[in-house]
């Protein structure tokens, strides 16, 4: 059975979310591109796409709008599991939609590289009342 939540291993994977996050919200497509793993296994079902390989997330990542990716994240729960698997899940509201709220799960594995997404899903509903 793998140690769940080593203290270390958490502070790794926050900090490379934490990179992620910065990351999008300043339109850093080559950092986008870096945390992404290269790989044709790589999925990323976004909000209004569905993108299987690093090749096709990479695409979508530079013919992206730059406009408008400013949000507020809660309820952020990173779990480890062993010291080179991890998921991040988190939610988030944007100003440019209002009444909405989304979610974003990922899956990050340890690689000789570092840390990086090899599975990701962007939803989003209507805010809960």
């Amino acid at each position: 059975m793998p140690e769940i939540d080593i203290p270390e291993v958490v502070a790794e994977v926050r900090k490379a979310f934490d990179e992620y996050e910065k990351a999008l919200v300043n339109n850093d497509v080559a950092k986008l591109d870096e945390l992404f793993r290269d790989d044709p296994r790589t999925i990323r079902y976004g909000a209004g796409e569905i993108l299987y390989g690093y090749a096709e997330i990479k695409s979508f990542r530079a013919a992206r709008s730059p406009v408008g990716l400013g949000r507020t994240l809660s309820k952020t729960a990173i779990t480890t599991y062993g010291r080179e698997f991890a998921t991040a899940a988190t939610l988030y509201e944007r100003p440019s939609a209002p009444g909405k709220i989304g979610r974003q799960m990922q899956t990050w594995v340890k690689f000789p590289e570092g840390w990086r997404v090899v599975a990701a899903h962007v939803s989003l509903i209507d805010a809960p009342k």
